[in-house]
């Protein structure tokens, strides 16, 4: 770059160098930003868990139910109350496959504990090590749930919660529920299409009312029913 005199302007090279490279840097940084924002950490790696959708698959029944919950959530439990042992039952007969999907909307509500997220990751994680005992976990979880505005219970809870419903507790899977290790996964998962908050009922891939009647939710709407 040069002026009407002919000499170089240095001043004005180095300003549009350290302007170039401002810019350069704020790219880079959106650009892990968004990255991060993307990525789901590590994922769950167990046959019984959608690595893309998220599902929790229990039973292997031909009608499908499909439920979107999560952990603090007060409609969840109470669907769980007046729900849970009729979809229960439905697994253990060979009616439905159930699939389970923890979302983490309401970390908000647990003074910075991130407990939905923290309780979606111990859901994955006891889903990954011990299958065969994730769902009694799972209902456990429930039977436990935390009020609203609460930080939750804690990674030590969460553990014996686990414990007591017969998983079995080794050192790989403690660790993991008290690393969170599968929080940025739970983080990642959405609501369905046309789900406006949890809890969140497929029946069939059909989106269902919630009326916590298990009758007019559910039974009503399989194949058999």
């Amino acid at each position: 770059m040069a002026t009407a005199t002919g000499k170089t302007n240095w001043f004005a090279i180095w300003v549009s160098v350290a302007v170039v490279a401002v810019l350069a840097g704020v790219v880079a940084v959106v650009a892990v930003l968004n990255s991060q924002a993307s990525d789901p950490g590590p994922v769950p790696q167990a046959s019984g868990i959608n690595r893309e959708t998220g599902a929790i698959t229990f039973g292997d029944g031909p009608d499908k139910v499909a439920t979107y919950v999560d952990f603090m959530c007060p409609y969840c439990g109470q669907f769980e109350e007046t729900e849970g042992k009729t979809i229960s039952g439905l697994v253990d007969d060979g009616s439905i496959t159930l699939e389970v999907h923890p979302v983490t909307i309401l970390d908000r509500l647990s003074q910075g504990s991130e407990y939905s997220s923290r309780a979606a990751s111990a859901m994955y994680a006891v889903a990954e090590a011990d299958p065969d005992n994730a769902y009694a976990f799972f209902r456990a979880l429930w039977d436990n749930r935390p009020e609203e505005q609460t930080p939750g219970l804690t990674d030590d809870e969460l553990i014996q919660i686990a414990k007591d419903a017969g998983v079995d507790m080794t050192a790989d899977l403690e660790k993991s529920i008290t690393d969170h290790e599968y929080v940025s996964f739970a983080q990642s998962q959405e609501l369905p299409e046309g789900a406006t908050g949890t809890p969140t009922l497929l029946v069939n891939d059909e989106l269902v009312p919630v009326t916590y009647d298990p009758q007019a939710d559910i039974l009503s709407r399989l194949s058999a029913g």
